[in-house]
């Protein structure tokens, strides 16, 4: 299986302007992601998207491989496929890897790599909600899912509502998935996403997934133990610095 990792990085942001530039302690946000993908085992080969020279130029001078795609795509999907079709080869499917966790774990993208099989069509990554604040943040998506591991639905509300239990104990009787932002396409099934309409559901909830689900694709969920730590904004930031000086793995 042929697996192509993308990692788009757009260069403009309403809460942290040229984000994937900024440094982490020696280097950048952007080199800290591509390295933690490249020591993936089973894709086949990594590129860095962006919309911007700076971003271009700063990939190439750190030894990255990087393509240069337009300013207009409204998602990382879009941009995915337009990166995509720039490849000199063939791809059976491309992982559309977030640009703004400097920490990702190789084995996360391994994980979501083995469950493609051909058949599969879309494919991404849930980890088991521990803390209530998180449970009831807008900001963190929630998943549910089949019991064939397929997802049924995403939401920025806390999904399923437990009926007559006190919200504070919700967690105590249900176990809830926070959704991770990485997913696998399908090759064909990329192409055919970007064609598609925003839905209904899509623009009641941002999120772009919900108008795959709603035009009869299905979304193969995998369960991952691993915490995720995305930057989004300058607080974000001085926590990721702090992680890392907590940490053994940056300090030997």
């Amino acid at each position: 299986m042929r697996i192509l990792g993308i990692i788009p990085s757009r260069y403009a942001s309403t809460r942290f302007h040229a984000k994937p530039l900024v440094m982490i302690k020696d280097k950048s946000m952007i080199q800290r992601v591509y390295e933690q993908v490249k020591k993936s085992s089973l894709l086949t080969h990594t590129v860095v998207a962006t919309d911007h020279p700076d971003i271009f130029e700063h990939v190439n001078s750190f030894g990255g491989h990087v393509c240069m795609t337009h300013q207009h795509h409204v998602s990382g999907t879009d941009r995915c496929y337009e990166a995509m079709t720039l490849q000199d080869e063939k791809y059976d499917y491309v992982i559309n890897i977030q640009g703004d966790e400097p920490f990702i774990k190789p084995d996360q993208i391994d994980l979501l790599a083995t469950r493609l099989d051909g058949k599969v069509e879309i494919a991404t990554l849930v980890k088991a909600l521990q803390k209530r604040e998180d449970l009831f943040n807008p900001n963190l998506v929630k998943a549910v899912f089949s019991s064939k591991m397929e997802a049924l639905y995403f939401s920025r509300s806390p999904i399923p509502h437990i009926r007559n239990v006190d919200e504070s104990k919700w967690l105590e009787k249900h176990t809830f998935f926070k959704h991770i932002g990485m997913y696998a396409y399908r090759s064909d099934i990329l192409a055919q996403l970007t064609n598609l309409p925003v839905s209904l559901l899509e623009r009641a909830e941002s999120l772009e997934q919900l108008r795959w689900l709603e035009n009869g694709y299905k979304i193969l969920i995998a369960e991952t133990t691993t915490e995720t730590l995305g930057i989004d904004t300058p607080d974000d930031l001085e926590r990721a610095i702090a992680y890392m000086e907590r940490s053994d793995q940056f300090n030997q």
